[in-house]
């Protein structure tokens, strides 16, 4: 079965096609910068690697385009169509509505529709790719996944905000959690890798732009550091982590912000960009390494915070067995799990530093060989991940 994965965002476009249940990678690549007359398109397969510059206006040009590089009697690895046979979808926001993977249909394209206000950078352009593909690949399945599925196993006392009941269930505000098909992937990566008798208390930890912790305990979501949207828990990119609400009301109520500029303070102007005016991790790195002051203390306030939360989920679960880092900066940034994993010998955490300075492109144990506690580094593959769940739905 043929399975294009697609993930559709703002202003991009990332794609995988695999060929499932071997789980063959045909080709991989990205749309970025839509919308822009310097549009870039990577394309790789197996035997070609190619990047195109050109102006492409929308998703739907975007959607084209892709297909014209599958098909195209060089570059291409399918003769037509119609030898897609599921396209799947990542949707960021499912609510309470999707605790599963689904097909979609009518009645599940007005409830993607429905939630555009509890993520309204992402829905709309998860809805956009999905009826873009539904006209292009018309004879393809399409399935959703949902990010925030994984965390429907959080119990009441975890999701519920200390608010007004039944406005809180009236409108729907809980702690949804996100990052949910990287943290399902790596968790069954650690369980495979360690064996189900020492996996079954894990923390994964997704660093990237946007960041994330949860607590598994056997397989199933129990606890998560993002909540109701994407913005609170770790220090991210862009997005402040937790913040007290009265700052929030201070800036409306003495500075005079509007709503929209409350939201930018909080989700585009902050995190590791408000603490060093720039919000990539390799670049604030270097001048931490040179000297630089703010950078060096954003790095310890980014990995203070994640300590708060691993202690916070081994009080929660009465321990844990293997902490996991994963996504761009949790598989990349030895300095990060170095910071992390500091000074935490009082809990069974034990860090190799050699181990840790290693690079590889597979799951490894960073662990001092007596640590109680294993420290994985487990590369992410949501498209992957994705596509598993489309061929289970679908077989």
């Amino acid at each position: 079965m043929n399975i294009l994965v697609i993930n559709s965002g703002s202003s991009s476009i990332k794609f995988q096609l695999i060929q499932m249940p071997e789980q063959n990678l045909i080709c991989q690549g990205l749309v970025e910068r839509i919308g822009l007359s310097d549009s870039e398109v990577k394309y790789q397969t197996k035997k070609v690697k190619k990047k195109f510059t050109q102006s492409i206006a929308n998703h739907k040009e975007g959607l084209n385009f892709l297909a014209d590089l599958l098909l195209d009697p060089d570059l291409g690895v399918i003769e037509d169509k119609s030898h897609i046979d599921c396209v799947g979808h990542r949707v960021v926001h499912g609510g309470s509505s999707f605790s599963q993977t689904t097909v979609i249909n009518e009645e599940v394209k007005a409830k993607i529709a429905a939630l555009f206000s509890l993520a309204p950078l992402h829905n709309p352009a998860n809805l956009q790719g999905i009826e873009v593909a539904e006209a292009i690949f018309d004879t393809a399945v399409q399935v959703a996944v949902f990010d925030t599925a994984f965390h429907q196993s959080i119990p009441e006392l975890a999701y519920r905000y200390a608010i007004d009941k039944e406005i809180a269930d009236r409108e729907g505000i809980r702690v949804y959690g996100f990052h949910g098909t990287s943290h399902r992937y790596v968790s069954q990566k650690a369980i495979d890798f360690l064996g189900r008798d020492k996996s079954q208390k894990l923390i994964s930890i997704h660093l990237g732009n946007g960041c994330s912790i949860t607590a598994i305990k056997d397989g199933k979501s129990v606890d998560h550091s993002l909540g109701f949207g994407p913005v609170n828990g770790l220090v991210m990119g862009t997005r402040s982590g937790d913040i007290d609400q009265s700052v929030i009301f201070y800036l409306m109520d003495k500075l005079n912000y509007g709503l929209e500029e409350a939201s930018e303070f909080c989700q585009k102007k902050a995190g590791m960009l408000g603490l060093t005016g720039m919000s990539d991790l390799r670049d604030i790195e270097q001048k931490a390494e040179e000297g630089d002051r703010d950078c060096q203390l954003a790095l310890e306030i980014n990995a203070y915070r994640i300590k708060k939360f691993i202690g916070a989920y081994i009080a929660v679960m009465d321990g844990v067995d293997a902490i996991l880092f994963t996504a761009g900066i949790g598989e990349n940034s030895s300095l990060i799990r170095s910071l992390v994993c500091s000074n935490m010998k009082h809990l069974g955490i034990r860090i190799n530093a050699e181990s840790n300075a290693l690079r590889s492109s597979s799951i490894r144990s960073i662990a001092e060989m007596d640590s109680p506690v294993n420290i994985l580094v487990c590369p992410t593959n949501e498209e992957l991940e994705i596509a598993r769940q489309a061929f289970d739905l679908l077989t």
